[in-house]
């Protein structure tokens, strides 16, 4: 198993939990979990040497460039699925990175939306959990949940949570807690939503004693106003949160400016990584982003210059990329 506790991650962490955070203590994780929540195409598209997208990678690919990101070192936490942890963790891959190694303990329904012909997003999320913690690759990993406004459905997620709990224990494992928004149509403004899941998330955890309780958590970003609710409520709790769709680099970077500035500390990002046109010179910009040495426009432009001298074909004008598409991210882009 790959312990956690000399990596920067750590480090950052005990510096958050101390109230000593300052600019540079932004956690930046890689969400290389795609292949459970999809077949063939979650890994993504190869790209020949002018970074045009080809045909679906391979998981031999998909690995090698993990461990690309890891020789980089400029992410603080590689996730990925047990089985591919286990095989970078095989190669020597975290031997003396200060990267920390995570994994994906379960699966919820809604997560297989990247089947080809399924329909699961449909229907209400159910839990399904694939991993077995006593064979745990390492000794953290993340568990998601989301909440529909369904009582039984619900209810089935928190007792399925709570089994997680429990194995988790019984293998040493400390976990992260991601909170979707839910998959289903509430009705609900994004403003509801921000509210909505943020009770939801006070209600799970009042139960839970400071042992069982999530490292940290990965939210969707549901506006300013509902992250600094949920940031300033408990400051034992500390807030991450996740990337979601695609969108502009722009969209990116703005994400994790607004995202720090009310009250985040951490962001996971999985597609918005994953679809980059040079993986790591965008982990780069996104670096520099976090440790506030650039903003968000002006990273955009760093970006684009940079795949000019490396050859590399951009999926997007800069004129189209360096805007902001993403309605929550507009209304309160400074």
């Amino acid at each position: 198993m790959i312990h956690f506790e000399n990596t920067r991650y750590a480090a950052k962490m005990a510096r958050i939990r101390a109230g000593s955070y300052a600019r540079g203590d932004f956690i930046l994780a890689d969400a290389k979990d795609a292949n459970l929540s999809g077949g063939i195409h979650a890994a993504g598209l190869t790209r020949n040497p002018q970074g045009v997208p080809g045909r679906p990678r391979s998981r031999t690919e998909f690995l090698a460039q993990m461990r690309g990101l890891i020789v980089q070192d400029k992410i603080d936490i590689m996730l990925g699925s047990a089985a591919n942890i286990e095989a970078l963790a095989e190669a020597g891959a975290f031997d003396t990175s200060p990267v920390a190694a995570a994994f994906r303990g379960n699966e919820a329904t809604d997560m297989w939306g990247g089947i080809r012909g399924g329909r699961y997003r449909a229907t209400a999320s159910l839990p399904h959990r694939g991993a077995d913690l006593a064979r745990a690759p390492a000794a953290l990993c993340l568990y998601s949940i989301t909440f529909n406004n369904d009582a039984a459905a619900d209810a089935r997620t928190l007792e399925a949570y709570a089994a997680f709990r429990a194995d988790a224990e019984k293998a040493d494992v400390t976990h992260f807690l991601e909170v979707f928004n839910p998959n289903l149509d509430t009705g609900f403004s994004t403003t509801e939503t921000g509210a909505y899941v943020t009770d939801c998330i006070c209600r799970a955890l009042g139960s839970l004693t400071r042992a069982e309780r999530p490292a940290f958590l990965k939210v969707a970003y549901n506006g300013p106003g509902a992250l600094e609710e949920l940031a300033a409520h408990d400051p034992s709790v500390i807030v991450g949160i996740l990337g979601g769709g695609g969108g502009t680099h722009r969209d990116t970077f703005e994400l994790v400016v607004q995202a720090e500035r009310h009250g985040a500390r951490l962001a996971l990002f999985g597609r918005k990584i994953n679809m980059a046109e040079d993986q790591p010179t965008f982990i780069t910009w996104l670096r520099r982003v976090a440790d506030g040495e650039v903003d968000a426009a002006e990273a955009v432009r760093g970006y684009h210059a940079d795949l000019g001298t490396l050859g590399l074909r951009p999926d997007r004008g800069l004129d189209i990329d360096a805007t902001i598409t993403e309605d929550v991210l507009r209304h309160a882009a400074h």
